[in-house]
């Protein structure tokens, strides 16, 4: 598929010439950072890309790159081994599905930028086709020169461009580098009034959960306290029913005692007649029936006692109800909690606050993830609480105009 030109460029060096070479933005801060580990053992990386010509002109974009398992030397050439370029091939496919090797990067301290035989018979080698690329970097210097292949040799062009669009391929190749390797020196932000806002931070944020907990517990102990009130109240009211209940069953029995006495007197131990029955049973009905006590009959006084034991063991039998509903006793030993449920007390319960989050959030990892409207003003002020951060932010990530962003785009934290 044919690349649209970019537009949002960055122009080095003096561009003349054919092929036109595009590095985007992220690759050439990868070659940055490469620079900062290299010593006097050198280190290399493989161009990703692809190649573009029009009736009018011939284009290299440079969207990737992938370092060098290992750049080996056979005294001051340089050797890619088949154990490298095995390596490549596995990050290439694996980062840049569609991507093209299409040449070779070399950071090496202390070596002149001039290109050597050995170094050209390698590059002819590796890759022979028309347009290849190749990069070599003076870590120290910072300089750098760039070689094009053709007419069967490697000529140098005098300038390139730096391109700025969307390359999470590249993003996040750099990502896992930077996990498998650590942070580079460039990524490492000492910034003591950072720190010192962390600390202020995370002592707020304790204090705030302290405050929190604080509350929980007096609202929880009031609770309690409301509780044992209730119970309180509760019990004393069923004491005072409980005696009252006492005193009408002690009434009913002497009234009963009383009444078998009279009918002794009168020579009827065996059965009262219908008279005598139906007066006792008038006298039974105006003392105890509205307690809830069965018509005495006739029989014998054994059976009268039996009952009034039952009499009692009915008006006992009310107390089960609830007090809220009828006013009757609950007994001692029936859980308070079971008429608590529906009182006013479990009902105003008090739960805590909001616990402290344990969720990752964006940028918890040391990479943040662009959202609409953000800047990098924006996006310091969200990790650190001012906007001082914009320019470590932009450093990290190369990001030569800080308002180049865009939705989604993964941005390494300082």
């Amino acid at each position: 598929m044919e690349r649209q030109i970019p537009k949002n460029v960055r122009q080095i060096g003096n561009v003349s010439g054919s092929p036109k070479i595009y590095v985007e933005d992220y690759v050439d801060t990868f070659f940055t950072q490469l620079c900062e580990k290299a010593g006097e053992t050198p280190i290399g990386a493989f161009l990703v890309g692809d190649f573009q010509k029009t009736d009018e002109e011939e284009y290299v974009y440079i969207y990737g790159a992938v370092q060098m398992h290992e750049l080996k030397m056979s005294g001051k050439d340089y050797l890619i081994d088949e154990d490298t370029w095995k390596h490549a091939y596995e990050d290439c496919k694996q980062y840049f599905e569609d991507g093209e090797m299409l040449g070779w990067f070399v950071a090496h301290a202390g070596v002149p930028l001039d290109l050597e035989d050995a170094v050209v018979k390698l590059h002819k080698k590796s890759f022979p086709q028309e347009n290849s690329v190749f990069i070599m970097k003076d870590p120290v210097e910072q300089e750098e020169k760039y070689f094009v292949h053709q007419m069967n040799d490697l000529l140098e062009i005098s300038g390139h461009y730096t391109y700025y669009e969307k390359n999470p391929c590249m993003q996040n190749y750099m990502i896992s580098c930077r996990k498998k390797n650590g942070v580079c020196p460039t990524e490492t932000v000492e910034d003591r009034a950072a720190k010192d806002f962390r600390s202020i931070v995370r002592d707020r944020g304790g204090r705030k959960h302290q405050r929190k907990t604080s509350r929980l517990m007096y609202a929880m102990s009031t609770c309690l306290v409301l509780i044992v009130l209730v119970m309180g109240v509760v019990t004393m009211n069923n004491m005072d029913k409980m005696k009252a209940v006492q005193s009408a069953l002690h009434e009913m029995t002497g009234d009963s005692e009383k009444e078998t006495k009279i009918v002794k007197e009168n020579g009827k131990d065996a059965v009262l007649d219908g008279t005598d029955s139906g007066e006792l049973t008038q006298v039974s009905s105006g003392n105890v029936q509205s307690e809830g006590i069965p018509e005495v009959s006739g029989g014998d006084p054994a059976a009268e006692d039996a009952g009034t034991a039952q009499q009692g063991a009915g008006d006992g039998s009310t107390e089960t109800g609830d007090p809220a509903a009828d006013g009757s006793v609950i007994p001692e030993g029936e859980a308070a909690g079971d008429h608590m449920t529906g009182g006013s007390i479990t009902g105003g319960s008090v739960t805590g606050g909001d616990a402290p989050a344990g969720e990752t959030f964006n940028g918890s990892d040391g990479v943040y993830i662009v959202e609409e409207g953000d800047t990098l003003a924006i996006i310091s002020r969200k990790m650190y609480g001012d906007i001082s951060h914009a320019d470590a932010i932009s450093r990290m990530n190369g990001l030569t105009d800080g308002n180049l962003i865009y939705i989604g785009q993964k941005l390494l934290l300082p």
